[in-house]
């Protein structure tokens, strides 16, 4: 009987163990759990999704001003359908030009000259929302303009009604042995950059347009590249 307590409280012993362990195991399951929680929450919160772009394509440039509007602002246009800008991803960038020369005989010559440039954003996980982009493109593309060399007298200002925003710039340049007026609007709608460049001067004794009406035919234009954006997306 003396040798059996001993032999009996051993096996009680190593009956023990595999409850203890199995307690054990239970424990660290239920603290796994409660410590995983807090994680998959702060991941989550990290990474917010991302605002669609409104956008997913841009209008023919060519065809974003309106036939009437192009011949008003560039008599005697040597293509009237425009000058197409070569594009590797006609989705994300484009553009058009016109450009002419109306001879007014005694009177001189009027040169005109008309373009415009698409540059759309999608939207990026990591690199923000498309508009997003668009706006920091925007303004790097007012501080070129403003910056452009040789420009005189150079004025920039808000421009209202033109897509979500917009700014003018003019300028004199003398170049071509002919003092040129420029009109310059950037603006941007949504996702879309649009930058719409009209100039002018006069050749042979004929005075440099002016460059209030410069500016207010521009604007116009420009009205009409911001519609058609829209209306490439319906």
């Amino acid at each position: 009987m003396h040798r059996s307590a001993p032999r009996l409280s051993r096996v009680l012993a190593c009956a023990a163990v595999p409850v203890m362990l199995v307690a054990a195991g239970c424990s660290s399951d239920s603290d796994g759990k409660k410590d995983a929680s807090p994680s998959a929450s702060a991941s989550a919160s990290a990474s917010p999704t991302v605002k669609p772009a409104a956008y997913s394509k841009l209008p023919q440039p060519c065809k974003s001003i309106k036939q009437k509007t192009v011949d008003s602002l560039v008599p005697e246009a040597k293509d009237k359908s425009g000058t197409a800008d070569k594009s590797n991803d006609i989705s994300t960038r484009g553009g058009c030009s016109w450009n002419g020369l109306d001879n007014k005989g005694v009177k001189g010559s009027q040169y005109r000259w008309l373009s415009v440039s698409f540059m759309r954003y999608d939207s990026d996980q990591t690199r923000g929302s498309g508009d997003k982009l668009a706006g920091e493109y925007y303004a790097r593309q007012v501080e070129a303009t403003t910056g452009t060399d040789g420009a005189k007298k150079v004025k920039n200002a808000p421009a209202a009604g033109i897509g979500d925003e917009a700014t003018t710039v003019t300028y004199d340049l003398r170049k071509t042995n002919a003092d040129f007026k420029y009109a310059t609007i950037v603006t941007r709608t949504e996702n879309v950059v649009a930058t719409l460049v009209y100039n002018g001067a006069g050749y042979q004794s004929a005075k440099s347009p002016d460059g209030a009406d410069l500016l207010k035919d521009a604007q116009k234009a420009a009205k009409e590249v911001v519609a058609s954006v829209a209306a490439a997306n319906k």
